[in-house]
Protein backbone atom coordinates (compact mmCIF):
# COMPACT_ATOMS: atom_id res chain seq x y z
CA UNK A 1 0.00 0.00 0.00
CA UNK A 2 1.25 3.47 -0.93
CA UNK A 3 1.66 5.89 2.01
CA UNK A 4 1.56 9.66 1.64
CA UNK A 5 4.43 11.31 3.58
CA UNK A 6 2.31 14.45 4.15
CA UNK A 7 -0.39 12.42 5.91
CA UNK A 8 2.18 10.70 8.11
CA UNK A 9 3.66 14.10 9.05
CA UNK A 10 0.18 15.49 9.75
CA UNK A 11 -0.70 12.50 11.98
CA UNK A 12 2.53 12.79 13.95
CA UNK A 13 1.92 16.51 14.46
CA UNK A 14 -1.74 16.11 15.52
CA UNK A 15 -1.18 13.40 18.14
CA UNK A 16 0.64 15.66 20.65
CA UNK A 17 -1.73 18.52 19.83
CA UNK A 18 -4.76 16.43 20.75
CA UNK A 19 -3.15 15.53 24.08
CA UNK A 20 -2.59 19.23 24.82
CA UNK A 21 -6.21 20.05 23.90
CA UNK A 22 -7.54 17.31 26.22
CA UNK A 23 -5.32 18.44 29.09
CA UNK A 24 -6.29 22.10 28.67
CA UNK A 25 -10.03 21.37 28.82
CA UNK A 26 -9.65 19.83 32.29
CA UNK A 27 -9.90 16.20 31.21
CA UNK A 28 -8.18 13.83 33.61
CA UNK A 29 -8.53 10.15 34.32
CA UNK A 30 -10.28 9.36 37.59
CA UNK A 31 -7.67 8.81 40.27
CA UNK A 32 -8.02 7.40 43.75
CA UNK A 33 -9.72 9.67 46.26
CA UNK A 34 -7.81 11.63 48.89
CA UNK A 35 -9.51 12.21 52.22
CA UNK A 36 -8.66 14.75 54.95
CA UNK A 37 -8.86 11.99 57.57
CA UNK A 38 -6.83 8.85 58.28
CA UNK A 39 -9.42 6.71 60.06
CA UNK A 40 -13.20 6.30 59.86
CA UNK A 41 -15.61 4.46 62.14
CA UNK A 42 -18.63 2.88 60.44
CA UNK A 43 -19.89 0.50 63.09
CA UNK A 44 -20.60 -3.14 62.35
CA UNK A 45 -20.85 -3.60 58.59
CA UNK A 46 -22.31 -7.10 58.42
CA UNK A 47 -25.93 -5.90 58.38
CA UNK A 48 -25.60 -3.60 55.39
CA UNK A 49 -24.33 -4.31 51.87
CA UNK A 50 -23.92 -0.55 51.42
CA UNK A 51 -21.64 -0.27 54.47
CA UNK A 52 -19.60 -3.19 53.18
CA UNK A 53 -19.17 -1.45 49.81
CA UNK A 54 -18.37 1.90 51.47
CA UNK A 55 -15.75 0.29 53.69
CA UNK A 56 -14.24 -1.49 50.70
CA UNK A 57 -14.03 1.68 48.59
CA UNK A 58 -12.65 3.90 51.37
CA UNK A 59 -10.11 1.32 52.58
CA UNK A 60 -9.17 0.63 48.95
CA UNK A 61 -7.67 4.11 48.60
CA UNK A 62 -4.87 2.97 50.90
CA UNK A 63 -4.92 6.11 53.01
CA UNK A 64 -7.81 5.44 55.40
CA UNK A 65 -8.29 2.79 58.06
CA UNK A 66 -11.91 1.69 58.45
CA UNK A 67 -12.80 0.86 62.05
CA UNK A 68 -15.83 -1.36 62.70
CA UNK A 69 -15.23 -2.29 66.36
CA UNK A 70 -17.14 0.06 68.69
CA UNK A 71 -14.48 -0.42 71.40
CA UNK A 72 -11.98 1.32 69.11
CA UNK A 73 -14.18 4.28 68.10
CA UNK A 74 -11.84 6.69 69.98
CA UNK A 75 -9.16 5.97 67.33
CA UNK A 76 -11.38 7.28 64.51
CA UNK A 77 -10.94 10.76 63.07
CA UNK A 78 -14.49 10.71 61.66
CA UNK A 79 -17.67 8.76 62.31
CA UNK A 80 -19.92 7.70 59.46
CA UNK A 81 -23.52 7.23 60.57
CA UNK A 82 -25.90 5.30 58.34
CA UNK A 83 -29.26 6.63 59.51
CA UNK A 84 -31.51 4.85 57.01
CA UNK A 85 -31.13 2.31 54.24
CA UNK A 86 -34.39 1.42 52.55
CA UNK A 87 -35.28 -0.47 49.40
CA UNK A 88 -38.68 -0.01 47.78
CA UNK A 89 -40.44 -1.77 44.94
CA UNK A 90 -43.49 0.04 43.55
CA UNK A 91 -45.78 -0.97 40.69
CA UNK A 92 -45.11 1.48 37.87
CA UNK A 93 -47.27 0.03 35.10
CA UNK A 94 -49.99 -2.51 34.44
CA UNK A 95 -51.31 -4.25 31.36
CA UNK A 96 -54.90 -3.75 30.18
CA UNK A 97 -55.84 -6.92 32.07
CA UNK A 98 -54.41 -5.57 35.33
CA UNK A 99 -51.21 -7.64 35.45
CA UNK A 100 -48.02 -5.95 36.58
CA UNK A 101 -45.90 -4.92 33.60
CA UNK A 102 -43.25 -2.72 35.22
CA UNK A 103 -41.81 -1.95 38.66
CA UNK A 104 -39.96 1.09 39.96
CA UNK A 105 -37.04 0.13 42.21
CA UNK A 106 -35.83 2.74 44.66
CA UNK A 107 -33.02 2.81 47.22
CA UNK A 108 -33.08 5.54 49.87
CA UNK A 109 -29.95 6.20 51.88
CA UNK A 110 -29.73 8.74 54.71
CA UNK A 111 -26.35 9.38 56.34
CA UNK A 112 -24.10 11.94 57.96
CA UNK A 113 -20.40 12.29 58.67
CA UNK A 114 -19.04 13.94 61.79
CA UNK A 115 -15.85 14.17 63.78
CA UNK A 116 -15.48 12.24 67.02
CA UNK A 117 -16.04 15.54 68.87
CA UNK A 118 -19.39 16.04 67.11
CA UNK A 119 -18.49 18.61 64.43
CA UNK A 120 -20.71 17.93 61.43
CA UNK A 121 -18.67 17.51 58.24
CA UNK A 122 -21.51 16.30 56.01
CA UNK A 123 -24.93 17.11 57.46
CA UNK A 124 -27.76 14.60 57.36
CA UNK A 125 -28.16 13.84 53.65
CA UNK A 126 -30.71 11.79 51.74
CA UNK A 127 -29.56 10.12 48.54
CA UNK A 128 -32.05 8.35 46.29
CA UNK A 129 -31.42 6.04 43.34
CA UNK A 130 -34.24 4.76 41.15
CA UNK A 131 -34.58 2.49 38.15
CA UNK A 132 -37.34 0.74 36.24
CA UNK A 133 -37.59 -2.99 35.64
CA UNK A 134 -40.01 -4.71 33.32
CA UNK A 135 -41.86 -7.71 34.70
CA UNK A 136 -43.17 -10.93 33.19
CA UNK A 137 -44.43 -13.61 35.56
CA UNK A 138 -43.22 -16.39 33.26
CA UNK A 139 -39.68 -15.09 33.86
CA UNK A 140 -40.10 -14.50 37.61
CA UNK A 141 -36.86 -16.20 38.70
CA UNK A 142 -34.64 -14.34 36.24
CA UNK A 143 -36.45 -11.06 37.00
CA UNK A 144 -35.73 -11.58 40.71
CA UNK A 145 -32.03 -12.02 39.90
CA UNK A 146 -32.12 -8.91 37.69
CA UNK A 147 -33.79 -6.98 40.50
CA UNK A 148 -31.04 -7.95 42.97
CA UNK A 149 -28.39 -6.95 40.43
CA UNK A 150 -30.09 -3.56 39.88
CA UNK A 151 -30.28 -2.95 43.65
CA UNK A 152 -26.57 -3.77 43.87
CA UNK A 153 -25.74 -1.34 41.07
CA UNK A 154 -27.81 1.41 42.68
CA UNK A 155 -26.01 0.79 45.98
CA UNK A 156 -22.61 1.09 44.32
CA UNK A 157 -23.70 4.34 42.69
CA UNK A 158 -24.87 5.76 46.04
CA UNK A 159 -21.64 4.70 47.74
CA UNK A 160 -19.69 6.40 44.94
CA UNK A 161 -21.61 9.61 45.64
CA UNK A 162 -20.78 9.37 49.34
CA UNK A 163 -17.08 8.76 48.64
CA UNK A 164 -16.94 11.78 46.31
CA UNK A 165 -18.61 13.95 48.97
CA UNK A 166 -16.09 12.78 51.57
CA UNK A 167 -13.19 13.42 49.18
CA UNK A 168 -14.49 16.96 48.57
CA UNK A 169 -13.96 17.83 52.26
CA UNK A 170 -10.99 20.13 52.63
CA UNK A 171 -10.37 19.77 56.35
CA UNK A 172 -11.75 18.42 59.59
Amino acid sequence: MHSDPRRALLRSALAPLSAVVLASCGFALRSSQKFPFKSMYTGPITASPLLIELSRQVAGTGGVEVIIDQRQVERADVIFELLQEQREKVVAGRTSSGSVREFLLRTNLRFRLRTREGKELIPETLLVATTDISYNETLALSKDQEEQMLYGNMGKDLVGQIVRRMAALTSL
